[in-house]
């Protein structure tokens, strides 16, 4: 027991769950079951009417299902009858020939020697019929009759040996003792498993023969009403203990637990342990299998009711290891210890979950900041700035009318098409105070040097980044038949701390100097 506590905890609690010990708390009344704890069922058929000529249409299984002082009267008595009739007989054909008043006359031929009487025709009916054959009775040739009727009587016996001989044989090689050695928890548990709730009993094999092919099966027994208004009562529903995965196939050589998960399939997916208490059912457990000494197939059964459903409970462990082998103790066969549980239903425990959490909520600040960080930020500004820079410096000289139109023609339409990409992707165009911090400070860095590294960056859209220069932007925006060759690109703008001298061709330079 200390060993049993330091694995599970100081908590945890064995009850023995006998039903000869007393409990204080009030007994509840015992109401009639439908299958008895041995197996037994508990039902009657009656007002057969008619129908009862069925039963002797199939005679021999009649008698097998027949209680075994039944069958012991009826296999005395048949015998008994049989020989009596059958030694009258013989007893009638002697007097009819006359035998019985010539039995000690030498000279005269008798049908069956040495029959004076009914007790020595009856001691020869079972010399004839037990085949023993003592030599003093026998047939003579001069009686036909009797030649006829010990044909018959060897066919009859043989009739009746084969009828009454097979029946007690059937009746006593039946399987039905083999399933007091298989043996059932007293009570089903309820309590956790894997993370899940689970009904729960044990089964156990006393005999060292193995069950061939195992296969359990249990049955929820319950009367419910339909929704037209139709009552059912005793209904029977299946419960799932495996059968798509196969747990429901046992290699029964030591106690194992069966397990039912209740789930939103399972027909408690709505019991508590509140709710327990005022439920009426009954849980009918069937393991059947293959004897291995006979080959016949055997049927064990048993039920729980709802008094005999523990909630938060759990079976104590009956295995341990020896030198050589493992040992089982049926002793803990049916003991259970307890354990932390849940006391609502499943179906309270998901509705639980399915509420949504407020910390989970998201806000409208977060999503407007989660919204800000998609979007791609084009700054118009930026490109100003760039080039109000580039005139205070004094590094842009005097062009002709003509190249003038040409620059401010091709910065508005710049313009135009920068705004015209942000409001197509529904995107905020920021200035540089909206830009991170890295690029306001180049941006009011002075100098040429500071003015030259000044780019229009966009933030991460999802995980690809993306650069982009307010030269890229201009490139882009150009038809396809205008872009140029594969190469550097260079911004027809200004550039930040540049001329614009150095972008021309020298012919236009030229006539820049010359004016």
């Amino acid at each position: 027991m200390a060993a049993l506590r330091r694995k599970f905890g100081e908590d945890y609690q064995v009850v023995n769950t006998n039903r000869a010990t007393t409990f204080s708390a009030p007994v509840k009344k015992k109401r009639q079951r439908f299958v008895d704890k041995n197996g037994r069922c508990n039902v009657q058929h009656g007002n057969l009417g008619g129908e009862t000529s069925r039963y002797l249409s199939d005679l021999f299984t009649t008698l097998v299902d027949l209680k075994w002082r039944w069958n012991l009267l009826i296999f005395i008595l048949t015998y008994t009858i049989a020989w009596l009739v059958m030694a009258s007989m013989w007893w009638i054909i002697a007097y009819i020939r006359g035998d019985l008043n010539h039995g000690h006359d030498s000279s005269y031929t008798p049908c069956v020697a040495n029959v004076y009487n009914f007790p020595s025709a009856f001691l020869f009916f079972i010399e004839t019929e037990a085949t023993i054959g003592y030599g003093y009775r026998y047939i003579t040739e001069k009686c036909p009759e009797g030649i006829i009727l010990f044909l018959f009587q060897s066919l009859l016996g043989s009739i009746v040996d084969a009828f009454l001989i097979g029946c007690m044989f059937i009746k006593m090689s039946q399987p039905k003792k083999r399933a007091e050695t298989l043996m059932f928890s007293q009570d089903a548990v309820i309590s956790q498993r894997d993370g899940k709730l689970c009904l729960m009993f044990r089964v156990g094999n006393l005999r060292n023969s193995h069950m061939v092919s195992a296969q359990i099966r249990c049955k929820l027994i319950k009367s419910r009403q339909t929704p037209e208004g139709e009552f059912l009562p005793l209904d029977q529903c299946e419960l799932d203990v495996g059968f798509g995965t196969g747990a429901d196939q046992l290699f029964l050589v030591s106690p194992l637990t069966i397990c039912h998960e209740i789930n939103p399939k399972s027909p408690f997916f709505d019991l508590s342990q509140r709710s327990l208490m005022n439920e009426q059912f009954e849980i009918v457990v069937i393991l059947e299998g293959i004897v291995e000494t006979t080959g016949m197939t055997c049927q064990a059964r048993t039920s729980y009711t709802e008094d005999e459903v523990l909630w938060g409970h759990r079976f104590l462990p009956v295995m341990s290891l020896e030198e050589g082998f493992f040992r089982v103790d049926y002793s803990q066969f049916h003991s259970t210890f307890e354990v932390p549980t849940p006391p609502y239903s499943v179906k309270e425990h998901e509705e639980k979950n399915s509420l949504p959490s407020p910390l989970s909520t998201p806000t409208p600040a977060l999503t407007e900041s989660h919204g800000a960080r998609r979007d791609r930020v084009f700054s118009v500004d930026c490109i100003n700035t760039s080039e109000e820079r580039g005139r205070q410096a004094g590094t842009v000289g005097r062009l002709p009318s003509k190249l003038q139109r040409m620059s401010s023609s091709g910065k508005e339409d710049l313009q135009r098409k920068v705004l015209l990409l942000g409001s197509q992707h529904s995107e905020k165009a920021c200035s540089t105070g909206d830009l991170p911090l890295k690029l306001q400070r180049l941006s009011s860095s002075p100098g040429p040097e500071a003015e030259n590294r000044l780019q229009l960056k966009s933030i991460k859209v999802g995980f690809e980044p993306m650069t982009q220069s307010t030269g890229d932007l201009y490139q882009h925006s150009l038809p396809p038949t205008l872009s140029p060759a594969p190469g550097p690109m260079h911004s027809p703008l200004l550039s930040a701390g540049g001329r614009l001298e150095d972008n021309l061709p020298p012919k236009l330079r030229k006539m820049n100097a010359d004016r």
